[in-house]
């Protein structure tokens, strides 16, 4: 390691010198009060930019050791550290200037969730923070006086105002640690009180618009059913009333804009902690919940279908379905058998978002067309096999068919944003109606060990070309992976870690031997031990991945289209 006046000498001797002179100043500088690393410098000033760090000793950022005790405070500490750094680096980033990317400061950008991210490290009380810099140019030339004035007058106060203990705002930090803390004890407290979710009474759920994730302004807050309404204790609030939602199958009706899919949407996003003032801090589900729809075109490989969708015409065996371009009903059956390879507990379903015949086959349309002439065995026909077999739970939002009110459990009708139970009026009304392929039969057998292996020609690439755009789609090498109707997949940073767990499961892990499930198990089991920074063998760390669920990890393996099963 070097001193901090090495880096200032080494920097003005490389003063308009061609830009890839500023490789010469990686390394580790000891800035009294904490270490600056120079990971990674950018090609050019118009290419990415260059990868930082910053290590605060424990001695000296000097956070309490309760903070970071347990994984999910840690991660809440990790997540308040990196928008704290986040705000400092904005108000000071594009002060130096000069061509392309010059004068960058920039670190992850944290959203509502509450997200492990490789942004930021907290290991034993000593703080890692990875961040991007545009090192500064005139045309192609070093400019060295604007890099040493980001470097040793804007980063310091950064640092010093937000990674050290004793000049943060303590109240807030210990807000956001209690909060985490009541969020864990109530998601703790899910299965012990035989619920897949709760929603706190005064929850703000409605969004400010399609494209913003803040809460709505005049919104009407949650206020549960006195018969669903359950009261928890928690350990900083003390006790919390909600509507709490029993496992099994549960139905939300309505009349349109009266709130059912912004329900919806909310419980499929409280598989994550939320910030304070989300209004959805208090919506907790259970972590494995996952968001099940229908997905035409999608590629499956191997999966065994075959509890939804019978023999196909031409004899194609839906034990071990394979296609290139699934249709509605085999791409949604397909999702909720990999749902179920992933370990969901809970299923959410929108019959918006899913295929008709997937989820029902009338009465007239039975007489019609016989049972033998259709392949699908409609969801209705399974979903209470799903839970009293498999222990998985489901919320449907229905507008249009009251079929599944034979076989709900529960049945809830949002009304201008607020939630009445309506079982005994709606099963009363279901008695005069004739049950719409509702018989119910249990569970067949299903192929459980699909084991990968690895796409040869990725497995021996030296360096492998990742890419993500948005959260919709991820690419490795040439191939586009879609990723668009993974609606739990909240940020950016979680697309591209999946590109690279990807990419380590395809070169190291897949044998042709290992299940899917024992893949998962071990990705999970190294993460959870050594975070995303495992996955990079030097000391270059990519500044700017999300941690993604083991579900959407799967889901993603799933739709390569490179994949090969055994």
């Amino acid at each position: 390691m070097q001193s901090s006046e090495e880096l200032r000498r080494r920097l003005r001797s490389i003063d308009r010198r061609s830009y890839p002179a500023y490789k010469e100043l990686r390394g580790r500088y000891d800035f009294g009060t904490y270490i600056l690393s120079i990971d990674h410098v950018q090609g050019d000033p118009f290419a990415a930019p260059s990868r930082l760090s910053v290590l605060v000793d424990g001695k000296r950022a000097h956070f309490p050791p309760e903070y970071y005790k347990t994984r999910h405070t840690r991660i809440t500490l990790q997540d308040h550290l990196t928008r704290l750094f986040g705000a400092a680096l904005a108000s000071h980033s594009k002060q130096a200037g000069g061509s392309g990317k010059s004068g960058l400061l920039t670190v992850s950008r944290c959203g509502q969730e509450v997200l492990e991210r490789t942004a930021c490290r907290i290991h034993e009380g000593s703080v890692t923070m990875r961040f991007e810099a545009g090192f500064p140019a005139r045309g192609r030339t070093i400019d060295a006086g604007e890099l040493e004035k980001m470097l040793f007058e804007l980063l310091p106060g950064c640092v010093t105002h937000s990674l050290f203990y004793d000049r943060i705002d303590t109240r807030r930090l210990k807000a956001a640690i209690e909060l985490c803390e009541d969020q864990q004890s109530l998601r703790d407290q899910l299965s012990e009180l035989g619920l897949c979710a709760f929603v706190a009474n005064g929850s703000i759920l409605p969004r400010q618009s399609g494209v913003s994730h803040t809460p709505m302004k005049g919104a009407v807050p949650f206020q549960s059913p006195a018969s669903l309404e359950v009261t928890v204790e928690l350990p900083h609030r003390g006790a919390v009333a909600g509507m709490g939602i029993p496992k099994g199958v549960t139905l939300l009706v309505g009349g349109g804009y009266h709130g059912k899919s912004t329900v919806l949407q909310a419980l499929q996003n409280a598989v994550y902690n939320h910030i304070g003032g989300d209004g959805r801090e208090l919506v907790i589900t259970d972590e494995s919940a996952l968001k099940l729809r229908s997905e035409d075109g999608r590629s499956v490989v191997c999966v065994d279908i075959s509890p939804f969708i019978r023999e196909l015409p031409g004899g194609k065996d839906t034990r071990s379905f394979s296609t290139q371009d699934a249709s509605g009903s085999t791409s949604q059956a397909a999702n909720l058998m990999e749902g179920m390879e992933s370990g969901c507990r809970l299923f959410l379903i929108d019959e918006d978002t899913s295929a008709t015949n997937f989820m029902i086959r009338d009465k007239l349309m039975q007489e019609v067309v016989s049972p033998k002439e259709e392949p699908i065995v409609p969801f209705i026909r399974r979903v209470r096999s799903l839970y009293e077999e498999h222990g998985i739970s489901t919320v449907i939002v229905a507008g249009s068919s009251g079929s599944y009110f034979h076989v709900a459990d529960r049945i809830i009708q949002m009304k201008e944003y607020l939630p009445y139970e309506i079982t005994a009026r709606a099963k009363e009304a279901a008695a005069s109606f004739p049950v719409f392929s509702a018989h119910q039969e249990a569970f067949p057998p299903y192929n459980k060990n699909r084991c990968p292996r690895p796409e040869q020609t990725l497995k021996k690439a030296d360096r492998c070309k990742l890419k993500a755009l948005g959260t919709q789609e991820l690419m490795v090498e040439r191939d586009m992976v879609e990723l668009r109707y993974l609606e739990q997949l909240r940020d950016p940073e979680q697309t591209m870690a999946l590109a690279y767990l990807l990419k380590y499961l395809e070169q190291q892990v897949m044998d042709g031997r290992r299940s899917m499930t024992e893949l998962a198990d071990h990705l999970e089991e190294l993460l959870d031990k050594k975070g995303l920074e495992s996955l990079f063998p030097g000391q270059d760390i990519r500044s700017s991945l999300a941690r993604p669920r083991r579900q959407e990890i799967m889901a993603c393996v799933n739709r390569y289209r490179k994949l090969h099963i055994q």
